[in-house]
Formats: C-alpha cells, sequence, structure tokens
C-alpha cells in the first residue's frame, strides 16, 4: 500500500471544501429549494424509473433507515408512490407520482442553470479542460462505476500526452532518466512527420472516457512492422485493456499484409514481457546497455504473422 503524504491529504481535503462551496451542497435548501442535497439525489434517482428501495441506497451508498425515514416524509408530502414488487413482495418499489415530477423540475431546471453559469465563463477549450479533469477525477477515485473500454486512433495532442506520461511514469516506476522521455518524444514526432495511414496506427485506450494507455504500430519495411510506445496507466492495469491494445496491433497488422511484428523492451519490464510472451511473442535477442542512465538489458521479441 503506497504512502500517503499529510500535504496530498491536505491538498484533496482544500479540493474537497472549495468544491462543495462552489456546488452549494452546504446551504441548508440545495439550489434554494426545500430539499436537501441528499434529498434532491434520491428524487433524480426516482425520476429516471421506479426503483426499489434497497437499489436507491445502494447506489447513493445510504443508510437504510435514514433512506426509510426520508421516503416516509416524501410518501407523507405525496411525492412518491411505494408498492410491493411482483417478483419480490419483500422489496417495495418506489416510484414519483405527478407531484413528485412537479417538485423535482425545479430542482432539475436550477441543476443546470448553476452548472451553465459556473462554466459559461470559459472558453470551449477550457470547458473540455475541466471536463477530462473531471473524468480523471473519477476512474482514479473509483467513483466511475464500469470497465468501458474504447480504443481509438491518435488526435492532436496524444503524442504529447504519450511522451508526458511515458517520461513521468517511466521515471517513478524504473527511474529511467530524460533520455528515454527524449526517445519517446522523437518516436512520437517521427511518427506524426512520417506517419502512413494506410500501414500504420497509433491507438489510445479509454477506460470509462479516460485515457489509459496507448501502442503504435509503424512500417520497418515491406514485411515487418515494429510494435512501439505500449504503455497503460497504473490504475487501469488489471482489467484487459493492454490484451486489446496488442490485440488491435496484431489484427492490422496481419489486415496490411505484414508477416512478422517486432519490438524493444527491457528485461526488468515483467508485466509487459508476460504480455508478449501470452500473445505468441518470441525473444530472439539481448543486448546490456546504459541508454537511460542505468544499467539495462535490451531485448528483441518478435512474432511471426505466416
Amino acid at each position: 500500500m503506497p504512502k500517503v503524504s499529510r500535504a496530498n491529504i491536505d491538498e484533496v481535503r482544500r479540493f474537497n471544501r472549495a468544491y462543495t462551496r462552489t456546488l452549494g451542497v452546504l446551504d441548508e435548501g440545495f439550489l434554494d429549494t426545500p430539499y436537501s442535497l441528499t434529498e434532491a439525489r434520491v428524487l433524480h434517482e426516482l425520476s429516471e424509473g421506479e426503483q426499489t428501495a434497497s437499489e436507491i441506497a445502494s447506489k447513493l451508498g445510504l443508510d437504510a433507515g435514514y433512506l426509510s425515514r426520508m421516503l416516509e416524509r416524501f410518501a407523507k408530502a405525496k411525492l412518491i408512490s411505494r408498492s410491493s414488487s411482483a417478483g419480490d413482495r419483500r422489496s417495495v418499489l418506489v416510484s414519483l407520482t405527478r407531484l413528485g415530477y412537479s417538485a423535482y423540475a425545479p430542482l432539475e431546471a436550477r441543476s443546470r442553470e448553476s452548472v451553465g453559469a459556473m462554466i459559461g465563463t470559459l472558453q470551449l477549450p477550457a470547458q473540455a479542460q475541466l471536463l477530462d479533469g473531471m473524468k480523471i477525477v473519477a476512474a482514479l477515485t473509483g467513483a466511475e462505476a464500469g470497465n468501458k473500454v474504447l480504443l481509438r486512433t491518435h488526435r492532436a495532442g496524444d503524442m504529447g500526452w504519450i511522451t508526458m506520461r511515458h517520461g513521468s511514469l517511466y521515471d517513478a516506476e524504473y527511474g529511467y532518466g530524460p533520455q528515454f522521455e527524449a526517445l519517446v518524444a522523437d518516436i512520437c514526432a517521427n511518427f506524426l512527420k512520417n506517419y502512413q495511414p494506410k500501414y500504420e496506427r497509433c491507438w489510445i485506450a479509454e477506460l470509462n472516457g479516460v485515457p489509459a494507455g496507448s501502442v503504435c504500430l509503424v512500417r520497418e519495411d515491406a514485411k515487418t512492422a515494429k510494435l512501439r510506445l505500449m504503455f497503460l496507466e497504473p490504475w487501469a492495469r488489471g482489467r484487459g485493456v493492454a490484451q486489446k491494445l496488442l490485440q488491435e496491433c496484431v489484427s492490422f497488422a496481419k489486415k496490411c499484409g505484414y508477416e512478422k511484428i517486432v519490438l524493444w523492451t527491457q528485461s526488468e519490464l515483467l508485466a509487459a514481457r508476460k504480455l508478449y510472451a501470452k500473445a505468441g511473442f518470441a525473444l530472439t535477442g539481448t543486448k546490456p546497455h546504459t541508454d537511460f542512465g542505468k544499467k539495462l538489458v535490451g531485448e528483441i521479441w518478435e512474432l511471426k504473422l505466416r
């Protein structure tokens, strides 16, 4: 378990205080309505359709007794109706009444107005940057449920991101110096300058909408493709993302008519070596070097496609 510094803890707490103040969640009535933030969240869940009380409690992380008392208040105000589930008599189905929808409508409208006012002063690129940051926070804190993996080809800015994340991660995890980051930057620059769409690709893996890794396949010669810039963010590991990236490479190489794929890696990158071996790559050569400011053993791996 990694250590967490006091400074990091204080910074998260500072962000939480500032953000809750910005959203007004500590106000007695959320968005100048008679409802608290929690009550508003429950009404929002019910606005999306009939649910059991246990489902609502699970989604929002609410104590069953606390939710029961809240629903009782809603029932007395005729905002909800309750009935037994046909499939399970022990489960109580909860739905909004017409009065309940009428009570929720201003909440929805004011919430949209509030968010619009908050980000409306930002230019579109800044809005996109804010949304990207929110996605990253959700991914790193586990707030975003699911395991939706999307592979897409590169677009403007991705090569800079690949260089930055390679440099940062490999320095933190393996102690690779600036020479490694310079190598990655050169590879990225050459890819953009000499890109041949018919024979080459770069894929970015997104996990729940957040960039989580990359891989490139470049043309070495008419018969050989080279796999480059394979990496995965630590928080995205163990979810099959790397395997999908590698499979996409192999599939594309076959479509292009390549006879083999080669790659260069380091003997200490155990997870990567295991991934390549499982995909059918074979180790064909080794050579010691100190290119990244430490003693390493570079390895050539090869996958025959024919």
